[in-house]
């Protein structure tokens, strides 16, 4: 029986109706056509799917849209503002940390989340934070120092 759920998306107010068991992957993608969020493993293992759930990481290929229900939801389509990208998204940019692109914004998103719950991360807890998100083009050294940069322009820092 479909249900009328509401959220904010992108720091704007949404509304769906359909099943409250579908993934929030695919109302993202199917039916608000945002597509910068991936489908990759459908089991949150690949970490293509990561969106921001009030601030946290979360995987929308498990994530049943009745969970959603008045949550704040960032997708990589919500970051840049005003045309300017996110100190995560430029970090990424500056050290060429994707090539396919395809992991690239649950990379982002991922980052982050990091970033939001611990400023100041030590390269350990990068490498650990991301641990989650696959890349196949081997981009990982290049997104540790991405992360390190982005973590010091949001302190205000030079990158």
């Amino acid at each position: 029986m479909p249900e009328t759920i509401r959220f904010r998306l992108n720091g704007s107010p949404a509304r769906v109706t359909t099943d409250p068991r579908r993934m929030l992957l695919w109302v993202l993608r199917s039916d608000l056509g945002l597509t910068g969020t991936k489908y990759g493993c459908g089991q949150a293992h690949c970490g293509a799917c990561t969106v921001l759930m009030d601030g946290q990481v979360a995987r929308s290929c498990i994530t049943p849209l009745e969970r959603v229900e008045g949550a704040d939801i960032t997708t990589i389509e919500g970051l840049a503002l005003g045309g300017e990208l996110d100190p995560v998204q430029e970090a990424f940019v500056a050290h060429e940390a994707l090539q396919c692109g395809y992991c690239t914004p649950g990379m982002i998103l991922g980052a982050h989340g990091l970033l939001r719950r611990n400023p100041d991360p030590s390269d350990d807890e990068i490498v650990q934070a991301m641990e989650g998100h696959l890349c196949r083009c081997g981009t990982y050294p290049r997104v540790v120092d991405a992360v390190r940069d982005a973590a010091t322009a949001m302190s205000g820092g030079a990158p």
